[in-house]
């Protein structure tokens, strides 16, 4: 190997670090791949530094606060409860992105996957330049994998800066606002708000659709909507935002709603319509590498483009953005790379609003059940029925179970309800595994725990239950 004009050779690439791009390099060299790894950011990506992970710190953040001062039924006062934004900021970055990043780090040593600092440019199938400030290399490679993740979405009217910012800009305020506009009620939109709501901050949402949350079942939805309004959340949907109107020291949003204008002033509007594949501006045109629509890259069952030696995982191809799809895709690549016979099925991908309550949907629903021509049947048991839920306080919620009719096979299964993010795996490994309600059943579930919600709302799908 030289280094300067000639170019250095690697076996497996990895571009991107992100929940992707970093357990593919794990994967990759505990498959015996010599593996190096390029990052132009941070170790972790958006996930670990700016997106999933101090998301939910800042929620969790949220629920302390309001527990705080709301906990009067449980017999606990207090005088008054003050929140110190500076420090929850310094917690959140020191205490669970720093740590979490630092580990990854340590994962990628320890697997001996080297780290090269710098933007890579693809310039055929087989090399690629990295791009460093004060240098430039040329690598050549047998397989790529390409996990270079996603951006917010800018829309006219909103440019990004100043009172304008992006999820990435949501999370790094020093502090929480008076007032705070959100364009778009998606997933981060509503989580976002959320935990600005229960930190103090007087909370609107504009949403496009005729509801927040629109890739989720509406009833599950309702719950949400519900706690928004008791938290004086204010939510605008079939809202179109037109502009924003920078006043210095505040910025005015004005948008229509079925034709009608109105406006809203506030100290931030935060913009989360959605995020874009990060594949432009890196090559891959002159690699051979075909786009699909939004540039998105099409791949294969193992995640292999077009070109037999470059694979794409997580948010720059079709489906889902959601980091445990990355890491699942960074598993089939990396072992298909290594000859394995393995390819994607996403028959049980969970997909989780960390919203009061959480909600989740794991499987098919009952209409895409029915729209399958399966012969399906919903079963229904509250939150409220459960002696856990109850000791916790936490009783608003369900889940929801779809089965077949003959045989009560496990497709599919909502949850809307404290902890719901923690009980899908349950019913997740039970859709992969071609389980009935009645193996979910006879499965003993501690008690008093949340999981006998399932166990309960599977003895109803039998016919035979205990509690309803």
């Amino acid at each position: 190997m030289v280094v300067g004009d000639f170019a250095i050779e690697l076996d497996t690439v990895v571009v991107g670090s992100g929940p992707g791009g970093y357990v593919a390099a794990i994967r990759a060299s505990q498959m015996g791949q010599k593996v190096a790894i390029i990052e132009r950011e941070n170790i972790g990506g958006v996930c670990l530094n700016v997106g999933c992970i101090p998301s939910k710190a800042l929620i969790a953040a949220g629920h302390h606060l309001q527990e705080a001062k709301n906990s009067e039924v449980f017999g606990v006062k207090t005088e008054s409860a003050t929140l110190d934004f500076a420090q929850t900021q310094n917690w959140k970055q020191t205490q669970v992105v720093n740590k979490l990043t630092s580990g990854v780090k340590g994962l990628l040593k320890k697997n001996k996957v080297e780290v090269i600092e710098g933007e890579a440019f693809f310039v055929d199938e087989n090399s690629l330049r990295v791009i460093h400030p004060d240098s430039a290399q040329t690598y050549s490679f047998n397989n790529a994998i390409v996990a270079t993740g996603s951006r917010p979405i800018e829309i006219p009217g909103f440019k990004f800066g100043g009172r304008v910012i992006d999820s990435t800009g949501g999370l790094a305020l020093e502090q929480v606002p008076e007032k705070l506009v959100i364009i778009g009620g998606g997933v981060i939109g509503a989580e976002l708000g959320s935990a600005y709501a229960n930190l103090g901050a007087d909370v609107t949402i504009l949403e496009g659709t005729p509801q927040i949350l629109p890739t989720y079942e509406k009833d599950l939805v309702k719950l949400v909507e519900k706690d928004f309004k008791d938290r004086g959340v204010h939510i605008v949907t079939s809202a179109m935002a037109k502009e924003a109107v920078d006043n210095g020291d505040s910025v005015t949003v004005n948008y229509e709603v079925d034709g009608k204008a109105d406006s809203v002033t506030a100290d931030y509007v935060m913009v989360t319509v959605g995020r874009r594949p990060n594949t432009d501006e890196m090559g891959l045109e002159q690699a051979g590498v075909e786009f699909g629509d939004h540039g998105l890259l099409p791949v294969d069952n193992q995640g292999r483009t077009n070109v037999k030696n470059i694979f794409a995982i997580g948010d720059i191809v079709p489906g889902a953005a959601l980091a445990h799809k990355a890491s699942y895709e960074a598993k089939i690549a990396a072992e298909a790379i290594s000859g394995k016979k393995v390819a994607v099925d996403y028959k049980a991908m969970p997909a989780v609003a960390f919203t009061d309550p959480e909600i989740v949907t794991v499987g098919m629903t009952i209409n895409e059940a029915k729209e399958a021509g399966l012969d399906a049947k919903a079963y229904k048991f509250p939150f409220a029925g459960n002696g856990r839920a109850l000791s916790l306080n936490k009783t608003e919620g369900f889940i929801r179970l779809v089965t077949t009719v003959e045989d009560n096979v496990l497709v599919g299964a909502q949850i809307a309800g404290v902890s719901a993010s923690d009980m899908v795996s349950e019913l997740a490994l039970a859709i992969e595994s071609g389980m009935n309600a009645e193996d979910i059943a006879l499965t003993i579930h501690p008690h008093p725990s949340l999981g006998e919600i399932t166990m309960d709302a599977s003895e109803l799908a039998l016919g035979l239950p205990i509690h309803a």
